[in-house]
């Protein structure tokens, strides 16, 4: 339980960071003065998009944290013993990091008006984004082959479910960035294009946080972590 609520402080943080620096707290009622036309625009258009994906990662932060706090849970019984971590998925971990870093590439390029250099930091992070569904699925292919099969142990079947989990996240990222892509690749970079950049940035830098997470989770380093919190608590 005390891992789930260190994990969805930090969700609740990190969003409650991002509305402050989109401006969803401020009180417009408030504020003297005529409103620029771009600024009503942005207000009408942008931050529906911007409200609905924040509204969407903190429900799929609760998710995770609710399989993080049930495997710390179920990691304590004596009938389990811990899946071995693949090297591949290091090489996994530092492909996510690529792709996440391509999609701020993209952002930055975005917000410059540089519709080629979007395009091709686009193209990064979905070839990456590719790759490391393909090296998990490789990563889950040699733990089968060592016997570490779904039904073999309970924490088998965690590492499966929550990878395979995450996994679906990412799948659905792509869907997003493709249907960006498309945007990117029919018009120049205008302000709807930024829109739908900034937000792919935002859930892929958010896909990587929960990955690191598990990645920690399943490497046993967290482990040593919640007792550092729980003696600090306590």
């Amino acid at each position: 339980m005390s891992v789930m609520m260190i994990f969805l402080a930090v969700i609740a943080a990190i969003i409650l960071w991002w509305m402050a620096q989109h401006r969803l707290t401020s009180k417009p009622w408030l504020e003297v003065g005529p409103a620029p036309e771009a600024f009503r625009e942005r207000q009408l258009s942008i931050e529906p998009a911007r409200i609905g994906l924040g509204v969407f990662l903190a429900v799929v932060g609760s998710l995770f944290s609710l399989f993080i706090s049930a495997y710390l849970m179920r990691v304590e019984t004596p009938d389990l013993w811990s899946t071995p971590i693949p090297r591949l998925l290091w090489v996994n971990t530092t492909v996510l990091i690529v792709s996440s870093a391509a999609m701020q590439w993209a952002k930055t390029e975005a917000q410059r008006g540089r519709s080629e250099a979007v395009r091709t930091a686009l193209l990064a992070a979905l070839a990456t984004a590719i790759l490391f569904l393909t090296g998990q699925i490789l990563a889950w292919r040699q733990l089968t082959q060592a016997g570490y099969v779904l039904a073999g142990n309970p924490a088998n079947s965690f590492f499966y479910v929550i990878t395979g989990m995450h996994g679906l996240h990412i799948v659905g990222g792509i869907v997003a960035l493709g249907r960006t892509m498309t945007k990117a690749w029919s018009v120049p970079v205008s302000n709807r294009v930024r829109l739908r950049v900034d937000l792919c940035a935002l859930y892929w830098h958010f896909m990587l946080f929960v990955w690191v997470v598990l990645f920690a989770l399943f490497a046993g380093w967290a482990n040593d972590f919640v007792d550092i919190c729980r003696q600090l608590i306590s």
